[in-house]
Parts: structure tokens; sequence; C-alpha cells
């Protein structure tokens, strides 16, 4: 009767454990999503079958599960130019063997968390833009055989612990900026008679201890130093492109190399010992039992570790569920636990000023001249330097996120390449803490925006003459984002309010609003903020900027409306100005009609000029829109601004070239 009580409880507890092992882990699926998260643009759509409310990943593109399809062994989404971070929570992949990421465009630090990965035996992060230093963790993953980080940004020294990587065949870490020395053993060399054969006479941590390495490369780092005897049997060409002492193979200048001579690192003497060799320990009998204690002792370990599996997976559930902090949410309580990625190198020629720098120049920020729902702007006055405009973001902590620094960061990055006459230029930036500010800093043009002086100045102050000049200044300014720029530029809002007058009126084209519709599109499409206050941006709201040449163009259209006619784009009275326009634009002979009333002079080669510009600009097919290089080469030679022209065109010239000087 005992028996069979006992078989019952045993098959219950193997019923119960086969329900629990048939679903797949939970907080695997929570890792690949968590992945997806922090990938903020996927140009290609590798990752549009990964839907968050599937239970089962094995269909995802990409993912690569166990035969019975309950672990996730693999991931490989190469050359899929996925943009965005590397999600630490890969970790809980706990059966993964190969992460294959290569040729992306990763950025931020490698998580040390991947070190956690015990069956991981092949990962390729290479060709992508890693920075920061290799996590010594990696020494961790003891089945690894290949590591690819080649061809990133990644910097720091090598870290000895990869030695303690015993099944390590591959390692290629060339194209990077690494520094420090190839470490050997314990920061020393060794004398090396065969590959993999070394004499020490302590524990050894280098690469001297990686006994199965067949292929290393170390190629076009900044390591300095010598090259250690044990890999003596490497291609001289794994070590070329560095600072090392061995002028064979090629090595930097020593000006690339900090202008300095590397220091020499002598190869310790080590007494050769014995090596030890592992004691195999005696198996130890089993003594006798009787049948029915064998039995019982069974069900009691099945039992116990049945309840261990129930409690780890229920736990895992209840940590999904609740408000947890991860590097990619933040609770509003505990703000010290958002994780930010700031990529030092995409801002290191970018000046960064002090906020009490600002302060001091803005007049306690007292000094406001434009202001939006997402940012104030104020003018001021560098100490002995020029006047700025600084754009500060009206945006509260505990809603910024990850993803909004990574795109603060890209957009200072992007602004700051930016130089030309008809662009205003990025000074620098401001980026602190305590209290929280994000700014942006402009040279400033004094003489207000184009609306100003077209709506609510004295209309006689732009003269015909004068409006030529800033249609062709900002035609130039647009030809230079569109086609000098590589990759291009786009002004997020083209319109007067986005034009800056100097004192000569020279035209400045600024892209104040391109906050508005990164802050609008991640509000749009955010999660629903939980009662805990944790907040979760979707990150396929998240895009990189947007580039709208055709919108540009278009508005580019608009603009030229607004300057020759005097009338705002949109009025209750008049409806769109396109509208009004229409049916003068398309009969030549009442173009007059659109010019503003307050002009007492114009050209009508001019007038033509501009129309037929507008034509193109506004034409429905984008496709038979002109590009912003062809229309300025329009404006350019068909338009003469010169005083010579303005002499011969009107008598009426003399005072209106008095008010232009």
């Amino acid at each position: 009767m005992r028996t069979c009580a006992l078989l019952q409880v045993l098959f219950t507890v193997f019923g119960l454990f086969l329900v629990i092992c048939d679903a797949f882990p939970s907080y695997e699926v929570y890792a690949l999503n968590t992945f997806k998260e922090v990938i903020y643009e996927d140009p290609l759509l590798v990752l549009s079958n990964w839907n968050a409310l599937d239970s089962d990943p094995c269909d995802w593109a990409g993912v690569f599960c166990s035969l019975a399809q309950d672990h996730v062994i693999k991931i490989n989404i190469s050359g899929a130019s996925l943009k965005g971070f590397l999600s630490p929570n890969l970790h809980l992949l706990s059966s993964l063997q190969e992460l294959i990421l290569h040729g992306n465009v990763l950025i931020g630090t490698i998580p040390k968390e991947i070190g956690l990965l015990k069956k991981l035996k092949f990962l390729d992060l290479g060709a992508n833009q890693l920075t920061g230093p290799i996590p010594p963790e990696l020494g961790n993953l003891s089945n690894i055989m290949k590591i690819n980080l080649q061809s990133n940004g990644l910097t720091g020294k090598l870290p000895a612990e990869l030695g303690n990587l015993k099944y390590l065949e591959e390692l290629r870490l060339d194209r990077n900026k690494l520094q420090g020395i190839v470490p050997a053993n314990n920061g020393s060399d060794f004398t090396s008679g065969v590959h993999g054969m070394y004499a020490s006479g302590a524990s050894p941590t280098g690469f001297c201890r990686s006994s199965q390495l067949k292929v290393a490369d170390f190629s076009f780092n900044f390591l300095i130093g010598s090259i250690p005897k044990c890999l003596g049997y490497l291609p001289k060409s794994s070590f070329q492109g560095n600072c090392l002492q061995h002028k064979d193979p090629k090595q930097r200048s020593a000006a690339l190399c900090g202008g300095t001579p590397p220091p020499t690192y002598h190869a310790s003497t080590v007494s050769s010992n014995k090596q030890h060799q592992p004691v195999e320990q005696p198996r130890h009998q089993a003594s006798s039992k009787p049948t029915w204690l064998l039995a019982l002792e069974v069900v009691t370990g099945v039992m116990v570790g049945s309840l261990f599996i129930v409690a780890l997976v229920t736990g895992l559930q209840k940590f999904k569920n609740k408000s947890s902090i991860i590097p990619w949410k933040k609770s509003g309580s505990e703000r010290d636990h958002m994780t930010i990625y700031v990529d030092t190198g995409m801002l290191k020629d970018v000046v960064r000023y002090s906020r009490q720098e600002l302060e001091v120049a803005c007049e306690d920020f007292s000094n406001i001249i434009g202001s939006s729902p997402d940012s104030l702007v104020y003018k001021g006055t560098m100490k002995g330097g020029p006047e700025i405009a600084v754009i500060s973001l009206c945006v509260k902590e505990k809603h910024w996120t990850a993803y909004l620094e990574l795109y603060f960061q890209k957009e200072v990055a992007e602004l700051a390449r930016i130089n030309h006459e008809n662009a205003g230029k990025l000074l620098g930036y401001c980026r602190e803490s305590s209290p929280f500010t994000r700014m942006l800093v402009f040279e400033y043009a004094s003489n207000g925006t184009l609306y100003e002086h077209l709506h609510y100045g004295e209309g006689c102050q732009l003269s015909w003459t004068r409006r030529m000049k800033i249609v062709i200044g900002i035609a130039k300014g647009l030809t230079y984002f569109h086609s000098e720029l590589d990759p291009p530029f786009t002004i997020s809002e083209l319109n007067s309010n986005s034009v800056y007058l100097t004192e000569d009126f020279s035209p400045k084209l600024v892209d104040f609003e391109s906050w508005k519709s990164i802050i609008s599109r991640s509000e749009k499409n955010s999660g629903a903020i939980s009662s805990e206050g944790a907040i979760c941006v979707l990150p396929n709201s998240l895009e990189s900027r947007h580039l709208d040449v055709q919108g540009n163009i278009y508005a580019f259209g608009i603009l030229l409306l607004e300057i020759i006619s005097g009338r705002p784009p949109y009025c209750k009275d008049k409806g769109c100005l396109v509208d009004w326009a229409k049916e003068f634009l398309e009969v030549p002979e009442v173009l007059s009609y659109v010019v503003d009333p307050e002009l007492k002079h114009f050209k009508e080669e001019d007038l033509k000029v501009i129309c037929e510009v507008i034509n193109l600009c506004i034409h429905p097919s984008t496709s038979r829109r002109t590009s912003m290089k062809d229309l300025c080469a329009i404006l350019e030679s068909n338009i003469d601004t010169s005083i010579t022209a303005e002499l011969k065109a009107s008598s009426l010239a003399w005072a209106e070239l008095a008010l232009s000087s």
C-alpha cells in the first residue's frame, strides 16, 4: 500500500514537472523583447515578426531554438543595419550558444552580463560601432570558441581574463582603439618552445594560457610593449598597425602613438617547474541500501527538484509582472537606476558649456526671446565672446529616457557638423543632471526672424532687392543641407520662423523645432504609464532624424510666396496662401497681384523667375519637383541683385537702395 502511494506521488510530481517544462520559458521571451526594445532603427524590418505577445519565439527571424523547441540556442542577425544598443538582459538566454550580430550599427558598450552566458560558443559583434572597454567578465565564458569584436571603437586595455578561455580558438580584436600591452601572464612575457607549452612559476592569466588559440588578430589598435613570445606562432600581420616596439610588422608612426616611444617591457625570468597535473579523485562506492529506502530518496529528490523549478518560474513571472528596474525603464521613485548610455566619441569635438556659464550669459535666464510647449529660447552674451541663443528643452527628468538621451547626443552631433554662411552655427551644448538640464547653444542672429519682419515689422525695410538676396541665401543654405552634407540634412519645419536675419539681413537657417518632432513622436507612441510610474517608449516610435528633402522643397515654395506677397502661410480671412496664389501663378498677366502691396518697386523679370520656381516646388507630384541644387542655380543665374541692375530697373531704386544700405 505504501509503495502504491509513493508511486502516485512520484507520477503526480513528474506530471507537474512535464507541464511546467512544456511552456517556453517566459524569461527568454522577455530577454528577446528587451533586445528588440533597444533597437531604435530597423530599416530592413528584420524584427517585424518579433511579436511581444507571442509566447513562442522559435519562428522569429534570426532566432533558433533547440530540437525540443524549449530554449533559444542561437541568434544570428548579421548585416541587417540594426541601430541601437545591446540589452544586458541577453544573459537570461541561459542556453544560448551563438550570438552573431555582425555588420550592424550597434552603439554603446558591451554589457558585462554577456559573461554570464556559460554555454556560449560563438560571439560575433564585429563591424558595429560599439565603444568602451572589453568587459573582463567575458573571461567567464567557459565554453567560448570564437570571439569577434573587430572593426568597432573599443577602448581600454586588453583584459588578461581572456586567457582563462581554455577552448578559445579564434580571437579577432583588430581595428579598434585598444591600448596597453598584450597580456601574457600576469603582465609578463613567457619563454615558449612550442605553441601552447610554456614555463611559469605562477598560475597564468594572460594569452599564454590559451593553448587552443589558433587564430588571433590584434592589428590596427594602439597596443604598446612587445609581442609575447608565446604568441610568436601567429603571423606578423596579426600585430601590425599598433605602437609596439617591433619594426616588423609595420607599426604606427610616433605621432599617431602620442609622440613618445612606448615603454620597454622586459620578459621576466621564470623558472622551470613541473606542470601541475590534475589529480583524479577516487570514486566512492555506494553502500548497499534497502530498495524501499532508495525509492523514497528518489521520490524525495524529484519532489524537491520540482518545487525548486516551480519556485523559480513563479519568481521569474513575478519579476516580469512587477515594476522592475531595468536599464531601459525608469521608476519615478528610483531615478538613479536609469542607465543612460553616453557615446563620448560622438560629442568629443563639440564644446560643452556648464549651466552656470549659460546662466550668467543669459542674465539668470530672464531674457526669453522665444518659446514653445517643448522649449524656451534665451538670448545671452558670453563673457568676451559672441551673442548666443540658448534653447532649453522643457522635459522633466522623470520623463527623460535613455532613448531621448541618445537622440539628444545624435542631434548635437548632427547640428555640429553644419558649417555654412546661411546656416545657424551650433556653438555647443549643456548636459547636467542637477538641476536636470539639456540645452543647445547657437550663434545669435541679431535681427530677429524673417516672419517678424514680414508680418510685424515695417514692410519697407524689406525691399525687393533685399528679399531676393534673402531668397537666394535660403536656397544656398538648403542646397548645402541636401547636396553637400553627407548624410544630407533637412529642416524639421522650414518656414519664416526658422530663418533668422543678421544685421545686414543675411539669412541663417536654424532648426529650432527638431526637438518638438522627437518628443511628440515618443509621446504619441509611448507605452502606457503604470501606477508605479515606469515609462516604456516603444522603439519603433524613436526613429532616426527624419529626412524629408521633398518636404523642404515644398516648404521652400511656400516660403517664396510668403516673401514676395507679405502674407502669412495661412490666415482665417483668406485661408491657405497656396490656394489664394494659384489663380495668379497660372496666369502670367496677373502675376503682379501676388506682390506685397508694401513694395513700391519690383522687377517683373525676377517675379517671373520666382513664380516659376514656386510652381516647381509645389507641384503635386514629388517626382516632378526639382532639386534644391537646380532651383538655386535657376535663381542665381536669372536674378541680378547687384546695384547696377537696380539702378537700371527704376529711378525709384535710389530710395530702396538707401533703405537697403
